[in-house]
């Protein structure tokens, strides 16, 4: 009870508005406690002044300016506020350093305890608090020295009874509200290894090496998404949301500074789970399916309930897709590219998907490579893949022919109708018909995968400034459609600079490409360099020879250039490289062995 000149007041934990209490109530201030505190604070004292001068703690730092009232004039010091702070903190059995970091990281925190100690001084409740019973309980009564403001923060944080932990959580993101709700939860939990915890959460979500890739992919993630989802994932999604309506949007999704928060307030029991028994082994378990240690968090992130999974129980139990499509030793690729793979949801769509593309007389193992490569065709309804497989098929890229392109370009399925005739609209007026543009998207799919056409003018416009002239576009592609998804700078030109290096004009080389569009994609060191090698010093024929015969560079050198040149010198017989090369083995047995060919007649 608390005596004032006229009123007899009860004190309980509810008086502090501002504080919701989480432990049971305990005594606002015990002087034994304190003295003996205080003396365990002297020896460090020396410590925080030194930080306080390095520090040099603006003083707006600290928006508490209420004079107080009885039981005496303190001075409202926002440094004494912050040693109170830092006095639980150590109290709570962590180090100066850890406790001076929450402590300048925690104002809301801090505004709190000083309104509260604002709220008592108006209602002058602190008297009772200031008397000290000498006489071991008879009643009679020492009255102490005024409490300071820093004792007095001290005294209402203890009644709190959070131990440091509302500080700590507010000083790492949350919220204060949400700093409030999770001490509550966590009040089994001591302070020192509530900060194991959360700093092993944080460095195991946000441990990649590029902060945006994570953001992309759950934006991918997001945009293919067409099935009804469980909880696990509706979870996720609004997880997802939240970082996505902030400055930044997904993009912040690997910061932890801006997603730790919406982490944990989306995913609460992150923080009750053990760190030993069972984050460990979950990790353990991604890194022996194949998950790269540096991509772990942002399989995590993009689905943080796979966390809660029990390895031996509920991970086994969803092994059955990766069976199903003979994908076991590929698990971590998976889940690098589509964490929900995991999902009981999105697991059961794979049988609609394989129903629907058996009907279109796909081969099961092309249904089961595309989902092995793009597992995010998963997410993806067979409703929502039906009218690109029909625009497909118009092209009469269909059956088997569909399943050898969506299992090197399962990515296809998941485009708009619009953009794929966007690629459609650009190859017909180059001149190529509806027949001619389906072979080329059986050979090149990727080129059908192209965000834009830019690209795709910018080649041409290549070809133009090498000498190939509009009307020979059709020819060269129709040849080599590879050549529209091929690297330019890096790959292209240097090849036609190479042969160029053997004292063949521009001219010329153009005219090669013309005539044999495929060297536009071989190798210098594994194919030009070695047959031009072999030609000119081997044979002893001039360079120029391939000009008449490109298709040179097609034949293996080692089973038809050589073995062809060995017969023809042995036999002593000088012959070009078409005549060498272009004829099949009876034909060159016939003309240059002697050897009659032989016919066959069926009767």
């Amino acid at each position: 009870m608390l005596t004032t000149n006229s009123t007899t007041m009860s004190i309980t934990p509810t008086s502090f508005h501002h504080f919701p209490p989480i432990s049971p109530k305990i005594p606002l201030f015990n002087n034994s406690n304190f003295i003996s505190f205080h003396n365990k604070y002297l020896n460090q004292h020396h410590q925080y002044l030194k930080f306080q001068s390095l520090t040099k703690i603006p003083l707006n730092f600290y928006p508490f300016h209420c004079p107080p009232t009885n039981p005496g004039p303190i001075e409202d010091d926002g440094s004494e506020l912050h040693e109170g702070i830092l006095d639980i903190l150590l109290e709570a059995g962590i180090s100066m350093e850890e406790s001076m970091k929450i402590a300048l990281n925690s104002p809301k925190y801090a505004k709190m305890l000083r309104d509260g100690v604002r709220d008592l001084d108006e209602l002058s409740m602190w008297s009772s608090y200031m008397k000290e019973d000498k006489n071991g309980g008879n009643g009679e009564m020492t009255i102490l020295p005024p409490l300071s403001l820093k004792e007095k923060v001290k005294c209402i944080a203890r009644e709190k009874g959070d131990l440091g932990k509302i500080p700590f959580l507010e000083s790492v993101g949350l919220s204060l509200s949400s700093a409030v709700h999770f001490a509550r939860i966590l009040s089994s939990h001591s302070l020192p290894s509530l900060i194991h915890k959360v700093k092993y959460v944080k460095e195991l979500f946000f441990s990649g090496d590029d902060e945006k890739i994570v953001g992309k992919h759950a934006r991918r993630m997001m945009l293919h998404l067409s099935i009804s989802v469980d909880e696990d994932v509706q979870q996720t999604l609004s997880f997802f949301e939240k970082i996505d309506a902030r400055r930044g949007g997904l993009d912040m999704l690997g910061c932890s500074d801006a997603s730790f928060r919406y982490l944990i307030e989306s995913f609460p029991r992150l923080l009750l789970l053990s760190v030993d028994s069972h984050m460990k082994p979950v990790v353990k378990f991604l890194e022996n399916v194949g998950v790269p240690k540096e991509r772990i968090g942002n399989v995590l992130l993009l689905y943080p309930t796979l966390l809660f999974l029990n390895v031996k129980e509920d991970i086994k139990a969803k092994s059955w897709i990766f069976e199903k499509t003979g994908a076991m030793d590929k698990v971590g690729k998976m889940l690098v590219k589509y964490p929900w793979v995991l999902s009981n949801s999105v697991q059961k769509n794979y049988e609609e998907i394989a129903a629907f593309l058996e009907t279109k007389k796909v081969p099961k193992d092309s249904i089961d490579r595309a989902i092995t490569n793009w597992p995010l065709l998963l997410g993806c309804s067979a409703e929502k893949l039906r009218p690109i497989v029909e625009e497909l098929d118009e092209l009469g890229v269909r059956s088997t022919k569909l399943g050898k392109v969506i299992a090197t370009s399962p990515q296809l399925l998941l485009r708009r109708n619009e953009e794929l005739w966007t690629v459609v609209s650009f190859l017909q007026d180059m001149g190529f018909d509806k027949g001619s543009i389906g072979k080329i998207l059986a050979r090149c799919p990727e080129i059908f995968a192209l965000r834009t056409v830019t690209t795709l003018q910018k080649k041409l416009e290549f070809l133009n400034g090498f000498g190939i002239l509009k009307e020979q576009h059709c020819r060269v592609i129709k040849k080599y459609p590879e050549f529209f998804v091929s690297d330019i700078d890096n790959t292209v030109l240097p090849r036609l600079r190479y042969l160029m290096k053997w004292g063949l004009s521009q001219r010329a080389v153009a005219s090669m490409v013309v005539r044999f569009s495929p060297i536009l994609g071989y190798s210098i060191e594994e194919v030009l360099k070695p047959k031009l090698e072999f030609l000119v010093r081997t044979m002893g024929k001039p360079v120029k020879e391939v000009l008449d015969y490109p298709r040179y560079f097609s034949y293996s050198l080692e089973k038809k250039i050589r073995p062809r040149f060995l017969v023809l010198r042995g036999r002593n017989i000088d012959c070009s490289l078409e005549d060498m090369l272009s004829k099949n083995d009876e034909e060159f047995a016939s003309d240059y062995l002697g050897i009659e060919r032989m016919s066959v007649s069926l009767r």
